[in-house]
């Protein structure tokens, strides 16, 4: 066996029979992250009962912080996107992710830093805790309990959130992401209501059940919009700022579940330049040279393509203080789709529904989310299992 390739197992193309065969799902899911990812609704109780018991009340007591730091990497940094788009352009302070270890330089007493890591030994969120404590800011951690995040947090007297460790920190965002917009919520800067929970909770149960294993491809949105990736380059655009969070959560998860490249972003950005690639050689002159009548299960890879999934908003933003009004991003997002038929890249729509902005993320990140373990199951690949992210933590530890 080749250096680098081991425990790297699956093959090149899809096996759409095997998505049909739950038997056959389970077992190559030996970790279960189709079950942990079902999980999503009662993650977002859970936690919610849990940042309950913390009292976040007292992040209260020193006032409106100049600003909060969200600091973790991975899922963990994800938690600053949804707050940052939960929150909205009307939140009286500046929400700022931090991806690298300690915090900014200009961080102080203050300011409030909320320090994220599914295990609690990040050097992230491990780093940043520890100069939130030194500096004098404010500190709420969020991560397993028993940690070393959790015994940082004890030696601030900060509060702590702890989020049981059952999955990998990618099918856990929304129990690490509840306690963050709960202590935000202390602090006045986002809405976010017990009813709101409750909602987003219901459409992630009702998501999960419309994309279990057992339900077929032919009426399981999760399982179709698999099978229209397969074998493509995935370009995943947001047509709104909280689409743009699930479109770049969705290039999160097909890279590290289903190990395929993708490109993801906001629309507004992909009008000044990226747009272009639905012309070039995986775009419009891929599709105009493709005979029609070819066998697909002939092509040797040559032939890969683009496949374009547009998550639509639609938003709740009439009444916000945008940057983009909404008739401005839903023109947007019809031009792209024409220009996508115009060259015959195919194009997979999300659509959010909801009442609050948090139901509306959960119903795109939802499908998306399923659609990409079930797509590692194809090739069958094992979805919780990574080697290269195994040897890159050895070889950098070395």
């Amino acid at each position: 066996m080749i250096d680098g390739t081991a425990g790297v197992s699956g093959r090149r193309d899809a096996d759409e029979a095997l998505l049909d065969n739950p038997e056959a799902l389970a077992e190559h899911d030996p970790g279960g992250m189709l079950r942990h990812t079902a999980s999503a609704g009662a993650q977002v109780r859970e936690s919610a009962a849990l940042a309950a018991e913390a009292n976040l009340a007292v992040l209260a007591d020193d006032g409106r912080p100049r600003a909060v730091v969200i600091a973790g990497i991975g899922t963990a940094g994800r938690t600053g996107d949804v707050l940052a788009t939960v929150a909205g352009p009307r939140c009286p302070v500046p929400i700022i992710g931090h991806r690298s270890t300690g915090v900014p330089g200009w961080v102080g007493a203050a300011d409030v830093v909320i320090a994220v890591s599914a295990s609690g030994r990040s050097p992230e969120a491990l780093g940043a805790a520890e100069a939130a404590h030194r500096r004098g800011a404010r500190l709420v951690a969020v991560g397993a309990p028993d940690s070393q995040l959790q015994s940082i947090a004890e030696q601030a007297r900060a509060p702590f959130i702890p989020v049981p460790r059952r999955a990998p920190a990618r099918a856990s965002l929304w129990a690490l992401t509840v306690p963050v917009l709960l202590a935000a919520r202390s602090l006045g800067l986002v809405k976010v209501n017990e009813a709101d929970l409750a909602e987003t909770a219901a459409r992630l149960d009702a998501d999960a059940d419309r994309c279990r294993s057992a339900a077929e491809s032919f009426v399981n949105p999760a399982k179709s919009l698999a099978l229209g990736l397969a074998g493509s380059i995935p370009i995943v655009w947001g047509s709104s700022p909280l689409a743009t969070v699930a479109a770049r959560r969705f290039g999160d998860t097909l890279s590290a579940n289903s190990r395929y490249p993708v490109v993801t972003g906001a629309l507004g950005e992909a009008g000044r330049g990226r747009v272009g690639l639905l012309d070039g050689v995986f775009g419009g002159l891929a599709e105009g040279e493709r005979d029609l009548f070819a066998d697909p299960a002939e092509d040797d890879g040559e032939g890969t393509r683009l496949r374009l999934v547009l998550l639509r908003d639609g938003g709740l933003n009439a009444e916000d203080d945008t940057d983009e009004p909404l008739a401005v991003e839903e023109r947007r997002a019809d031009a792209v789709q024409t220009l996508a038929e115009r060259r015959g890249v195919r194009c997979d729509v999300v659509t959010a529904e909801g009442g609050s902005a948090l139901e509306r993320l959960a119903s795109l990140i939802a499908v998306p989310d399923f659609a990409s373990i079930y797509l590692a199951l194809a090739h069958g690949l094992d979805p919780m299992a990574v080697p290269a992210i195994t040897e890159m933590k050895e070889l950098s530890n070395q």
